[in-house]
Order: C-alpha cells, then structure tokens, then sequence
C-alpha cells in the first residue's frame, strides 16, 4: 500500500505542474500511438486544456509522499456518465499501488455510470484497468472495443463500462 497518496483538484497554480506531467504522459503514449513532438520538443496540449477549465469536467493532480505523481482526468460530470478521460502516473511511483488507489479514490469520488477506455497495445494499461475494475464491481463491467473517432488507421479503443 502507497504510504500517502493525496489527490487535488487542480486550480490554476497546479496548472503549471500537470502541464509539465502531461509532456511525460505523452512521452509514454508514443510508444504505442507512433506521435513525435513538435518541432520546440514539446507534445502539443490536446485535451489538456478542456480539462482544466470546463466545468463539465476536473483534473487531480495526484501527490505520492508529498511529491507530484501523476494526474487522473474526470469527464461526463454532470452528463451522469463519467469518463476517466486520461490517467497517468510517473514512472517511480507504479508498481507501488499509486495507480490503482488513486484510480479506485477518483471512481469512488464520483459515483454513477462509468467508462474507461485504454489500448490493447498498451499491456500495462489493459492489463491494470481491468484489474482495478474487477476489483471494485466482480464481473458486473462491460468490456468492449470502440473504433477511435476520426482516427482510422489507429487500432481500436477497449472500453469498460460499469456502475458504482
């Protein structure tokens, strides 16, 4: 067990640090989605930004013994399906409980319909959400594969759907 995991809802002076984690966030999802940075070295925002600052949606910056650790994105709050809409932990902290208690803290904070969507190509990944899943509901989950929208040539999407 993590020996202290602190999760906050980011506010604009943490914007700054989960920018800086979502540069190794992108880093790590290269591997498997074949993207480079941008000429200055630095992945572009994508989604980043509705993140942090629409209503519909929140940012944890997740703390591991008093030291950034990673982020977990909420989507759908007030659509009643919510959606773990990215998720990362640094490299340090996994395999020390930080992912799945911080995944298991953030689900639980925000009870109702869920999804959560990860790669195949991506083992950890497949591998740790539906351990974290099974964990919390037993076999009461949906596992399915979705098509990524506009994106074709990408394989697709496995998605979780349960309820809390």
């Amino acid at each position: 067990m993590p020996s202290s995991i602190t999760l906050r809802l980011t506010t604009s002076e943490h914007h700054p640090v989960v920018e800086r984690l979502w540069q190794l966030y992108q880093h790590d999802m290269s591997e498997f989605r074949g993207s480079y940075p941008n000429a200055e070295g630095f992945y572009p925002a994508g989604r980043l930004p509705l993140f942090l600052t629409e209503a519909d949606k929140c940012a944890y910056l997740v703390h591991h013994d008093g030291r950034p650790a990673g982020f977990a994105f909420v989507r759908g709050l007030s659509s009643g399906l919510r959606v773990m809409g990215e998720f990362f932990v640094v490299r340090a902290a996994r395999r020390q409980q930080v992912g799945r208690e911080t995944a298991v803290q953030v689900i639980r904070r925000h009870p109702g319909d869920w999804e959560i969507a990860f790669q195949e190509e991506n083992p950890g990944a497949a591998k740790f959400w539906r351990r974290v899943v099974a964990d919390l509901v037993g076999p009461n989950y949906k596992d399915e594969s979705r098509p990524v929208p506009g994106k074709p040539k990408i394989p697709p999407d496995s998605w979780l759907s349960f309820r809390i």
